[in-house]
């Protein structure tokens, strides 16, 4: 039977994903060929026990405060990113097609799909007046930050996270979805929280800050570490009996735990995970219209319409992030 949900889920989840999950793949560099980017890093297992410290030296949730009113669709100022989004004619979103509610594509109509590519369809109704001017670029978790740093797409929105390192790299619109860490299990199993795992091997994307995480969980002895290049791959693995968990945002494991009639969410939210869409330092105009776009979402009732579209299964929708301001 799982061996028939591991192929049910390759079918669903991970057409077509590549490259390698997470967010810890090497900055882009002038120097640095594209195609170099992402290359060496391995699947495997590794006791969690050298997770780095976090880095606290910003409010990674303060955005960009929004500069007066968004400007009519079809008429962006000269000399934005805007108006040369506009000139282009289409918005390019960076996502992900394996993550299940967000931004998965759908096998009926082939179109990726979720509350993330919602997100984006937001932006460039605002560009152009029309959501549908939206190209979407699937990229791996670990070209999130790169992705943008090269320019090859306008914008990410894909269950990232803001925190202060990739602060560093890119800017983040104000926050548009709370989530937070826990852990899938088979229906069977006794653990009521990640705590309960130690020794067993959990899964998680490679250089996620899920998988970061894993590796701050106290318990002795600590939780075995496992990567795989997306998170669709770690389902499949947990259906296959390779591991004993998944672990990631509850966001996440909710999209697995309905394909899987055997498995389980289980305990609190051992992490926050602030989701904000990633943007270019190099136009700090579009990171201001993005949280204006946003605003007004927040208004007018807009994201509360995509979160019930999306998640409303999960209950009713809970008011959205406040926007914090720089």
């Amino acid at each position: 039977m799982r061996t028939r949900l591991a192929l049910i889920a390759t079918v669903a989840l991970l057409l077509g994903a590549a490259g390698c999950a997470g967010d810890s793949s090497p900055r882009y560099d002038a120097d640095t060929p594209p195609k170099a980017i992402g290359q060496g890093t391995q699947e495997g297992a590794a006791p969690a026990t050298t997770a780095a410290p976090a880095d606290t030296s910003c409010n990674p949730r303060a955005s960009l405060r929004p500069s007066g009113s968004l400007p009519q669709p079809g008429r962006m100022p000269a000399g934005t990113l805007m108006a040369d989004i506009q000139k282009r004619g289409r918005l390019i979103l960076g996502t992900s097609q394996d993550t299940l509610l967000f931004s998965s594509r759908n096998p009926f109509s082939g179109k990726v799909e979720g509350f993330d590519v919602d997100m984006g369809r937001l932006i460039a109704d605002a560009i152009f007046g029309d959501p549908d001017k939206l190209q979407i670029m699937v990229i791996g978790y670990d070209q999130r930050v790169n992705s943008v740093l090269q320019g090859k797409v306008d914008v990410v929105a894909d269950t990232m996270t803001a925190n202060c390192a990739r602060w560093k790299d890119v800017n983040f619109s104000s926050i548009y979805y709370e989530a937070g860490q826990k852990v899938l299990v088979s229906k069977d199993s006794a653990a009521k929280s990640i705590a309960d795992l130690g020794g067993k091997k959990i899964c998680s994307a490679a250089g996620s800050t899920s998988y970061d995480n894993i590796g701050k969980v106290k318990s002795n002895p600590p939780p075995v570490a496992v990567s795989r290049a997306s998170f669709g791959d770690c389902l499949v693995a947990f259906q296959q009996n390779e591991v004993d968990a998944i672990s990631t945002d509850d966001t996440i494991l909710a999209g697995m735990a309905a394909q899987d009639p055997y498995a389980k969410v289980v305990g609190d939210r051992y992490t926050e995970e602030p989701y904000g869409m990633a943007l270019s330092k190099d136009h700090p105009e579009f990171t201001q219209f993005v949280n204006a776009v946003l605003e007004k979402a927040r208004k007018d009732g807009t994201w509360k319409k995509t979160y019930e579209k999306w998640l409303g299964r999960f209950g009713p929708a809970p008011q959205p992030p406040a926007a914090q301001y720089r």
